[in-house]
């Protein structure tokens, strides 16, 4: 029996699984996907994450490939307005995060096993028993679910997801290469027409993450996003001419989703990171939360596994985090709604998301 079954083998998870591993205890992390993925998404670390990444040991490898700091380039109808400087953080893709997380897993002695789909869970007082698609059986004393917005885990123990969402795409996001544009600076392009474009260089590589408003068609209605799209969109609202977006290795398209778990604890099993809660993404507070979701899990676990292990040391991760992903749910939809309204100013852009305009819940 193991001592921690992981599912989910993104941030959140992996953060945990490093912690514990380091801890000296046993863990096995699984994953319905057969392979990582090479995808910038979230990609942005907050100091409180990088605390916890150099007490991982892997701050340093992470450190060799971010930035710390970037100057957003704010363009308005094709012209440039100003440059706003950044920093306090880590500029890095998601993708380079998990691989170095990986890699620190591994020389744990631990690796993801992929294509493992999580079928069904059972407990009783002793630990819990995971079935797989496949009939596998994995027992183990405590149970963790890091595996996302759609969680399996979540959905098994048929916890709530309470909140609410938008059927339509806010946004249209992808990797992609745009020769000839500098990648010194993080574009933004606003039109007085609404909408606009985003194309941030993603250090370590030779692409840009871009985020843009979905192209839509004569019923107004969004279009799909591809790399064609991407082109016209760029087009219309950026206005330079020469560049052609090519080679774009991930397509996808944002919801805005503000919901959590009504409970993060089911007996052994624990929820964290997207499965318990998803949030929109100003303020790039998403994976952030949910490294932080990682560290106090395994706070509790390690307590629970070297003690007792009784309810009110298995409470203790429910009782510090529920509070805090209400909070940060509150938090980033009043970002969101700020960006939103203030990128019809021009010289304005997402650096108004970057901090919150209200005191946290109980300050």
């Amino acid at each position: 029996m193991t001592d921690v079954l992981i599912t989910g083998s993104g941030p959140t998870g992996l953060t945990l699984a490093c912690d514990l591993a380091l801890r000296g205890f046993a863990v096995r992390v699984i994953d319905r996907r057969t392979e990582p993925h090479h995808e910038s998404r979230g990609k942005g670390l907050l100091p409180a994450s990088l605390d916890v990444f150099q007490r991982l040991g892997v701050l340093d490898t992470l450190s060799t490939t971010g930035i710390t700091s970037v100057v957003l380039r704010k363009y308005f109808d094709g012209e440039h307005i100003n440059d706003t400087p950044t920093d306090g953080g880590l500029l890095i893709g998601q993708w380079q995060i998990e691989a170095a997380l990986r890699d620190r897993l591994a020389a744990l002695g631990v690796h993801v096993e992929y294509g493992s789909e999580l079928a069904g869970i059972s407990q009783d007082e002793a630990g819990v028993r995971a079935e797989l698609a496949d009939g596998t059986v994995i027992a183990a004393r405590y149970l963790a679910g890091c595996d996302g917005g759609r969680s399996t885990t979540r959905k098994l123990l048929g916890i709530p997801f309470e909140g609410s969402g938008q059927e339509e795409p806010a946004m249209v996001i992808g990797d992609v290469r745009a020769p000839g544009l500098s990648r010194d600076v993080w574009h933004q392009w606003f039109t007085s027409e609404g909408g606009g474009i985003l194309l941030c260089p993603m250090p370590g590589t030779d692409s840009f993450q871009l985020q843009a408003s979905p192209e839509r068609d004569e019923r107004g209605e969004s279009l799909p996003p591809s790399l064609e799209s991407f082109q016209r969109i760029f087009d219309s609202h950026a206005r330079v001419p020469g560049i052609r977006l090519t080679e774009a290795t991930w397509i996808s398209a944002w919801r805005v989703n503000v919901r959590m778990a009504t409970r993060i604890r089911e007996g052994r099993v624990f929820l964290a990171g997207d499965a318990a809660h998803v949030q929109p993404i100003a303020g790039g507070l998403g994976m952030n939360t949910g490294i932080q979701d990682a560290a106090a899990l395994g706070r509790t676990l390690a307590a629970a596994l070297a003690g007792p292990g009784g309810e009110e040391v298995l409470d203790a991760y429910e009782a510090e985090r529920l509070p805090v992903a209400a909070d940060v749910l509150a938090d980033t939809a009043e970002r969101y709604e700020r960006v939103v309204e203030a990128v019809r100013t021009p010289g304005r852009g997402t650096e108004v998301g970057m901090s919150r305009s209200v005191p946290p819940a109980g300050a």
